[in-house]
């Protein structure tokens, strides 16, 4: 994806979505730290060098790689110097299928702002420029919060996939949306 998507956009209360650099470790290492307990009921377990400096670059370098290829875009939303929340577009089919997997969380502080569902509609908008036709997310069932967000942001309930992802250390449901962004014919 090109254009738009490695723009900046400036969310509410000045938050800045921005594509993530290499030099982002030591500041996801940060965050991802400083919401340990509140992301641990919506992530799967972690390993201990996830929590490691290490841990984030070899992790960030391979999502970079990832992108590099087509295949994956990471956004970080920052507050001044800080990382709140990240933003992902991954499995990235073009083809028949034009389409991808959306993915985020935001800061523990920062919930309840909006922050989310104007960095939705700002995926949304990238994908749609980059020519896929369709973004899919999948929540927790009793994820509400992030249900609300994609109902907000246009996304609909298709169904639930039974024991669908391993999280929190058990294998749990996951209700799916989708978003048709048009219906242009794919791109050749």
């Amino acid at each position: 994806m090109t254009g738009m998507a490695s723009d900046p956009c400036v969310l509410p209360g000045g938050v800045v979505l921005r594509p993530a650099v290499a030099d982002d470790a030591e500041g996801l290492l940060a965050a991802y730290s400083h919401n340990r307990e509140h992301l641990r009921p919506w992530d799967p377990l972690r390993e201990p060098d996830f929590y490691t400096l290490e841990g984030q670059r070899e992790r960030l370098l391979g999502q970079l790689a990832e992108r590099d290829e087509g295949r994956l875009l990471l956004w970080v939303l920052t507050s001044g110097p800080r990382i709140v929340g990240v933003l992902t577009l991954s499995g990235i089919r073009y083809g028949p299928s034009c389409s991808g997997s959306l993915g985020y969380w935001i800061d523990v502080d920062h919930t309840g702002k909006g922050l989310a569902s104007a960095a939705v509609e700002a995926a949304v908008r990238y994908a749609d420029e980059a020519g896929l036709h369709r973004l899919e997310a999948g929540t927790l069932l009793h994820n509400t919060g992030s249900q609300h967000v994609l109902r907000k942001c246009g996304f609909e309930p298709y169904g639930v996939a039974p024991k669908y992802l391993h999280i929190n250390g058990e294998w749990q449901d996951v209700r799916l949306f989708q978003r048709i962004l048009n219906d242009r014919p794919p791109r050749v």
